[in-house]
């Protein structure tokens, strides 16, 4: 039996055991499927693809998805039909190389390649069909890239990072861009193909006001940087950056033409927080959940506790825990290794019965895991690899 993903093939499940190797197979009832797992519902997996792609549209800009947030070949092929997406940013160059072995032609790594075997590797990665980006913000990195390409015969693009903000990565001031930008063009096997301006600390600030304070100062050093490379007779063909926190700001500036928003297309419960301009949540006439931990009772040997199957060992808590979906009256609210306790006052939780969990943070809960169950009005509809799991190289 083949996975299925909307007509194409993405890999073969004969052979492979409901249980062990997976948690369920297509044709399945939800009721089915083993847990702990991840499931997708694919109705408003879809509909927060193609709603992002249609305000990217009207904003003007491109949307290149963020790939690091569902490390799946698969996700990204559906974002590029559905929503028009442009490519992907990932961050790490074995995680760019499972995108470009899987067919994605235009891959961006957002971050810094400074190691030797995997400046070697990033080389290599147009010879696959793709075209590779990385970011740059060290003069000495721009003659290990080259040296590479060259070696290769192979073109490898850069864009300047800018630190907007975030205090992480990235050059400050408007001459170091230049400087960059200028000795990128000289190296033979790279050229400068614009900037990388995202603010990431600002992504789960709750209320909208704040966001835009900040974001505001990240699009005034974007905007001078641009001035001064034109002026230099300098022409950015990516100026990116935007996430699910912030792209309504960079779509609209004027100066960014390419927005990398990545946790839209499932939705977590932090991100779920944030307000828009008119005080609603994000999930509240933003994105749908799409991605939830599909977990089982397991106990309920004390009264008002119940005791489900989806411990730490199937979800990251770092941005808080995650939120029992659809269910008001219950709460999850302690976890251990293997373990997630629910507060249920009124004892309505049975043995067996199953729960969607929103998790607190997507990106990393969906790298603790092999496979997506893509589910639709009640049934497994496809089974989806997570393609670049644990590709941190």
């Amino acid at each position: 039996m083949d996975i299925q993903t909307g007509g194409q093939t993405s890999g073969d499940l004969s052979g492979l055991e409901v249980g062990y190797d997976v948690p369920a197979l297509p044709g399945m009832s939800e009721a089915e499927i083993q847990t702990p797992c991840l499931i997708i519902d694919l109705d408003a997996l879809e509909r927060n693809i193609i709603k992002m792609g249609r305000q990217a549209s009207e904003m003007g800009v491109r949307h290149r998805v963020h790939g690091k947030m569902h490390k799946s070949v698969d996700i990204a092929k559906l974002q590029e039909k559905l929503g028009g997406s442009v490519g992907v940013c990932c961050q790490k160059v074995s995680e760019a190389e499972a995108f470009a072995r899987g067919g994605i032609p235009d891959v961006l790594i957002t971050n810094q390649v400074r190691d030797p075997l995997k400046i070697d590797r990033l080389a290599r990665i147009p010879r696959l069909g793709a075209r590779i980006i990385c970011c740059v913000d060290d003069p000495d990195n721009i003659g290990e890239l080259s040296r590479a390409a060259v070696r290769h015969g192979t073109t490898v693009e850069c864009l300047v990072e800018i630190d907007c903000g975030g205090g992480r990565c990235g050059v400050s001031t408007s001459a170091e861009v230049v400087a960059l930008a200028e000795a990128i063009n000289a190296a033979p096997g790279l050229k400068f193909s614009g900037l990388q301006a995202y603010q990431g600390t600002m992504q789960h600030l709750v209320s909208h006001s704040d966001r835009k304070v900040s974001i505001d100062t990240a699009i005034a050093m974007v905007r001078e940087a641009v001035d001064a490379l034109a002026s230099h007779g300098l022409a950015c063909d990516i100026i990116g950056g935007g996430g699910t926190g912030s792209y309504v700001f960079e779509g609209a500036s004027g100066v960014y033409n390419e927005i990398q928003c990545g946790s839209y297309a499932f939705m977590d419960a932090d991100y779920g927080r944030i307000l828009d301009e008119d005080g609603r949540r994000l999930d509240d006439g933003g994105f749908e959940n799409a991605l939830f931990i599909l977990t089982s009772v397991m106990s309920h040997a004390k009264p008002g506790r119940a005791v489900c199957d989806a411990g730490l060992k199937v979800q990251s808590v770092d941005s808080g825990l995650p939120v029992v979906y659809g269910r008001k009256n219950l709460v999850y609210d302690t976890c251990s290794d293997e373990h997630g306790e629910i507060d249920d006052p009124h004892g309505v939780l049975r043995i067996n019965e199953k729960l969607r969990l929103v998790p607190g943070h997507c990106d990393p809960t969906c790298n603790l895991h092999d496979w997506y169950v893509g589910v639709r009005d009640g049934k497994v509809e496809c089974i989806w690899p997570v393609t670049a799991r644990g590709k941190a190289f």
